[in-house]
């Protein structure tokens, strides 16, 4: 037949279309978002703005009509609710009325069974407290009976009063007592007094007597004692007296004075003395040793010669090393000027050939077709 074969459309083909129909809507999406200088120098997505503004506005506009509707059903309940306190304040007020003629016909004071309880003249026709002292009425618990409210209270008090009385009187005779012992004893006391005054006098002439006897006897111990030190010290002088005569003759006799030499020879060395005992060097000591100050100087005068002359050779050598030294960092510098005579010959030949080059490069003139091969794609 003449009829075209029908293609055969797979799953997997309507998802790979779809797949790619999706990535080309992406792409396109995302190079409007790029080559939008507007919306990529701001850097946020207008639309999305602008429906979130509308749904805003559509929210606000839905909440504002709602509590328009709470604020007019909370009138209405508010209506609602003064009539209803209105008519709960007649109906409270009718009541109370009502309740008041009730107890003003049916409900009198005297009337109750506790009447006797809030009676205003309970007390003018109640009993008294209690008529005597002996009243059954007179209970513990009642209270009605206290210490010194009694009915008898004058004869109690009067009888109070004549005990007063006797304890008064019983108390002055037992002061009086007191009294009387109290003399009897400072009078004792007197006596004994007395009595303690004479022994302490004749206490005192015993240790008068006494001390005189103590204070003689001390006086002769004392003046023995003192012609007993008179005498030691006779004595300590005469032998101090000998002993410096002794010592005096024993030094003008003696190798100190005398300048004996050998006194002052120490026991550690030949060549050592005692400083307390010297008396100095001998004339031939004193000519060695200005021989031996002789010798040293001459020996100091021939090594400051031996010196300047080593000073000499080695500043001969320094200087020569510094010559040498000079003429190889001449012979350096000579060498560098010739190795950046080269490097610069190089460089320039190196140049020459890189400008040739560009030359060569920049025959090729641009086409509009090499400036339309940048951005067409959004990465």
């Amino acid at each position: 037949s003449g009829s075209e074969p029908m293609e055969v459309v797979l799953p997997q083909d309507l998802k790979q279309d779809a797949g790619l129909a999706k990535r080309r809507h992406a792409e396109l999406c995302r190079q409007k978002r790029v080559f939008d200088a507007r919306s990529r120098i701001i850097g946020g997505d207008t639309e999305a703005w602008n429906a979130q503004v509308h749904d805003q506005k559509i929210k606000e506009a839905t909440e504002r009509a709602r509590q328009e509707t709470f604020a007019a059903e909370m009138r209405q309940n508010d209506k609602i609710t003064c009539i209803l306190e209105d008519r709960e304040r007649r109906d409270r007020k009718t009541l109370c009325r009502a309740i008041n003629n009730f107890q003003q016909s049916f409900q009198r004071p005297e009337t109750r069974r506790e009447f006797d309880l809030s009676d205003p003249l309970a007390l003018k026709k109640d009993l008294p407290a209690r008529q005597s002292d002996n009243d059954i009425r007179n209970t513990i618990s009642g209270m009605q009976k206290f210490m010194g409210e009694d009915l008898n209270f004058q004869e109690r008090k009067k009888f109070q009063e004549e005990q007063n009385r006797e304890w008064s009187l019983q108390q002055q005779r037992e002061w009086e007592r007191a009294r009387a012992s109290h003399r009897c004893a400072e009078d004792l006391h007197l006596q004994t007094r007395l009595r303690f005054d004479e022994t302490a006098k004749h206490l005192q002439t015993l240790e008068r007597t006494t001390r005189r006897a103590v204070c003689a006897a001390v006086k002769e111990f004392n003046r023995k004692q003192a012609e007993e030190s008179m005498e030691r010290k006779k004595q300590e002088r005469k032998q101090e007296e000998e002993d410096n005569l002794a010592e005096i003759s024993s030094l003008l006799h003696g190798d100190l004075l005398s300048e004996n030499p050998q006194q002052a020879a120490s026991s550690f060395g030949p060549h050592r003395v005692i400083p307390g005992r010297w008396k100095g060097m001998s004339r031939e000591q004193l000519q060695q040793i200005r021989l031996t100050q002789k010798q040293q100087v001459l020996e100091k005068l021939r090594l400051q010669e031996e010196e300047c002359q080593r000073d000499m050779d080695w500043d001969q050598q320094r200087v020569q090393k510094a010559r040498e030294a000079l003429l190889h960092e001449r012979q350096r510098q000579r060498q560098q000027r010739d190795l950046r005579r080269a490097l610069d010959d190089s460089n320039l030949s190196l140049a020459k050939e890189q400008k040739k080059h560009i030359d060569e490069v920049r025959r090729n003139q641009l086409t509009r077709d090499y400036f339309t091969q940048f951005n067409t794609r959004s990465r």
